[in-house]
């Protein structure tokens, strides 16, 4: 029976692909991480890497092999750290990976009060996309993440945070901002300003829009941007319109968001934000920690949930059949 280390080792490799990297990371030499893994094998008598991929990917019962040394190794953590006394002191480290759409504009709500709340908790905060906080967790190098939800994964389980309603974004001089209300279906495709591919905001947009990919109207340029604010300057400076989140969006001047910021007709889009973690997480006490200190200071306004809501979808929708296209059509 391969030893917690050897388990280590082997979860090491799965996580980086690489055995020189993986003996980095658990502070072994390659020789001796090499060695360990390959007594493992013959006490199991399999393979459990094919070593000739670059990245070194699992054999199929070798991943097999690697969901069960995740959950072995998560309870022997458990262990030490109960043994430690770390479940009464709230103490260890804690890797938060976090969505760029979300975390200039919540992270400020909470991460001081729970630094002075927890001293003895480590918080790393990671900005990640959606993909890359699921594969992070699935991984075991991401304890939590702070996403929209819901991403239905069997393994990972959501805890409801707040919603987060979305709103247009308009140029100063736009006519669409006489409308009080706006339908989302009516926006123009090629007037729409997008994140770029991998943001699930960018995803929502085009689920809500029903469209397959906006570039503002600037009819030799197609830009996709990195942030609402690059957003908000190439509305300001180009024309078009944008959807905000209300997180971003209540960050705006007052006046700002009296002239250039318009509701959507109900009901209202809006994305649900939640902490995600693995069901087999023995960090379970530090979340709960993070889930009080992050739910006690999320703003009055987003406290709740809007009557009228459609929680748009994250992942990238489905072509749509009989799509209308409403793309103008541009000079050659």
């Amino acid at each position: 029976m391969p030893s917690i280390a050897q388990l280590r080792y082997i979860l090491a490799v799965h996580r980086h692909g690489h055995f020189g990297r993986a003996a980095e990371a658990v502070h072994v030499s390659q020789p001796t991480l090499s060695a360990q893994i390959q007594k493992a094998e013959d006490e199991l008598g399999l393979t459990i890497f094919v070593r000739q991929n670059k990245p070194i990917t699992a054999t199929e019962k070798g991943y097999a092999l690697i969901e069960q040394a995740q959950v072995v190794v998560a309870a022997h953590e458990r262990l030490v750290r109960l043994a430690e006394g770390k479940f009464q002191s709230l103490a260890g480290d804690l890797a938060l990976g976090i969505i760029p759409t979300l975390a200039p504009y919540v992270i400020p709500w909470f991460l001081t009060e729970f630094a002075e709340r927890y001293p003895q908790i480590q918080l790393n905060v990671m900005e990640r996309t959606t993909d890359d906080v699921i594969l992070g967790l699935q991984q075991r190098r991401i304890d939590v993440g702070m996403v929209a939800t819901p991403l239905d994964e069997q393994r990972i389980k959501e805890r409801m945070l707040f919603h987060d309603p979305f709103y247009l974004y308009a140029h100063a001089d736009d006519p669409i901002l006489e409308q009080d209300e706006v339908d989302p279906r009516s926006l123009e495709e090629d007037r729409l300003w997008l994140l770029e591919d991998g943001h699930c905001v960018r995803n929502q947009t085009m689920s809500l829009c029903d469209v397959t990919g906006g570039c503002g109207h600037l009819q030799s340029v197609r830009f996709e941007a990195g942030s609402f604010e690059t957003l908000r300057n190439l509305v300001d400076a180009s024309g078009g319109y944008t959807l905000f989140p209300e997180t971003y969006a209540r960050l705006l001047p007052r006046d700002r968001r009296r002239s250039q910021i318009r509701p959507f007709s109900e009901p209202t889009p809006t994305r649900a934000i939640g902490l995600v973690h693995l069901r087999s997480n023995w960090k379970l006490d530090l979340i709960d920690a993070l889930e009080a200190s992050i739910l006690a200071n999320v703003p009055r306004a987003l406290r709740q949930a809007p009557e009228v809501a459609e929680v748009l979808p994250v992942r990238k929708p489905e072509p749509i059949k009989g799509r209308k296209k409403r793309k103008k059509k541009r000079a050659s």
